[in-house]
């Protein structure tokens, strides 16, 4: 038996005005989910904790069957496993994102953040952005390191970690004085991002942004405090041998902690436009290759939900099914190959309020030699609701997933 999760980030949502009243999921067209829907288990999951933050960290530790009130310890250390930060058992590590935020206003707080991602700005020239916020603000105290398109790190060597932060994503469109850093330490944090915007508004690398029509990353912005992570492994833990694809940092390093296969697609993005097809010829072959349990995350639900790109998050959610979903499923059978998948999101990314909220999601079980009716024949968040199924603790799910 192989064992399948198919991971659509932020895919769950509220019903939306231009969709004729649907959610995303109402609106797409997925005939292979729903058939897998009207042939396997349906319920409601939810993957976040009543006193932790709904952010993918704490909702894919969950869906991967891990305890996040035992295993959390913070989402940017994740990340930085997966960019090969080497941290010590003292250092306190941040996201250091770097956004687009408005240059009319002198005053830094009153600014105002446009876009958490800065029009998804590539690897390559990040990269030049981060490596001069390190010359010109890193020091032994703190050291900055590039990761993947927004998405970096600072490490501080024996920092505190009694903070306030405030994720970009949650405050689009909303003056940033509201939302400093808070807490034993915060004005060096303060400090390092109004300074970077000094440094970063008129870097050539932005500079040339602005020439293309795209959004400057004119800033950093700090926020998501952990310690170094400490996983269970997931062979031991769940008795196979995993594996798992995304394109983000996030992912990755969770991947990495719990001892699985981070496996690299090339031209995987974690948006609309990122390789589908590719992720899921590389899940199949790693399936093939000698895997048990294979983990495919797509990001692009939750981005098109963060950017409120309505006809986008319906796009993406039909390119799951189409390009992901279908292929898996046909390429097993082919084969002869018995599997079970799981089909779900971490949390809801509605589009009308542009942030994570921690409401159960939906989620299909799948099993290639045991179809039965389910009496649902559309994967949509109220249909899972009306089975009267709802885990209320995430990480259970594995436990009827996986059997052993």
């Amino acid at each position: 038996m192989k064992y399948i999760v198919i991971l659509g980030d932020g895919m769950a949502d509220y019903s939306v005005e231009q969709l004729g009243g649907k959610t995303p999921l109402e609106a797409a067209s997925k005939p292979v989910i729903d058939y897998m829907c009207s042939k396997g288990t349906v319920g409601l999951v939810n993957n976040v904790p009543e006193n932790l933050s709904p952010g993918s960290d704490v909702a894919n530790l969950s869906a991967m069957g891990y305890d996040p009130q035992k295993y959390y310890s913070g989402r940017s250390p994740l990340e930085a496993v997966s960019i090969g930060v080497d941290m010590k058992d003292t250092d306190v590590v941040f996201r250091c994102n770097v956004v687009n935020v408005t240059e009319e206003q002198e005053v830094y707080e009153d600014k105002i953040i446009i876009d958490h991602s800065s029009d998804e700005i590539s690897t390559e020239e990040a990269r030049v952005l981060i490596e001069e916020i390190q010359r010109q603000l890193g020091n032994d105290m703190f050291k900055f390191y590039a990761g993947v398109s927004y998405r970096h790190a600072l490490v501080w060597d024996k920092g505190p970690m009694d903070f306030t932060l405030t994720p970009p994503h949650d405050i689009l469109e909303r003056r940033i004085g509201d939302y400093m850093p808070k807490g034993e330490g915060s004005e060096y944090i303060y400090e390092m991002m109004k300074k970077s915007y000094d440094i970063l508004n008129n870097h050539p690398i932005n500079l040339d942004r602005a020439k293309r029509g795209l959004k400057k990353a004119n800033s950093i912005w700090i926020w998501g405090e952990g310690k170094k992570p400490m996983l269970s492994d997931f062979k031991d833990k769940f008795g196979l041998k995993g594996s798992v694809i995304s394109a983000v940092d996030l992912i990755k390093g969770i991947a990495i902690c719990a001892g699985m296969e981070s496996i690299d697609v090339e031209g995987a993005t974690g948006n609309v436009h990122t390789n589908f097809e590719g992720k899921a010829k590389a899940a199949v072959d790693a399936l093939l290759g000698g895997s048990d349990y294979i983990y495919v995350h797509m990001e692009a639900p939750d981005e098109c939900g963060h950017r409120y790109e309505i006809e986008n998050k319906v796009k993406s959610i039909e390119l799951i099914d189409s390009k992901v979903v279908a292929y898996i499923k046909n390429e097993l059978e082919v084969r002869g190959i018995d599997y079970r998948m799981l089909i779900l999101p971490d949390h809801p990314t509605p589009l009308k309020l542009r942030t994570h909220t921690r409401d159960a999601v939906p989620y299909i079980i799948y099993d290639s030699t045991a179809e039965a009716d389910s009496g649902i024949d559309c994967y949509t968040e109220a249909n899972a609701a009306k089975t009267g199924i709802v885990i209320k603790e995430g990480y259970k799910l594995m436990d009827e997933f996986i059997k052993k």
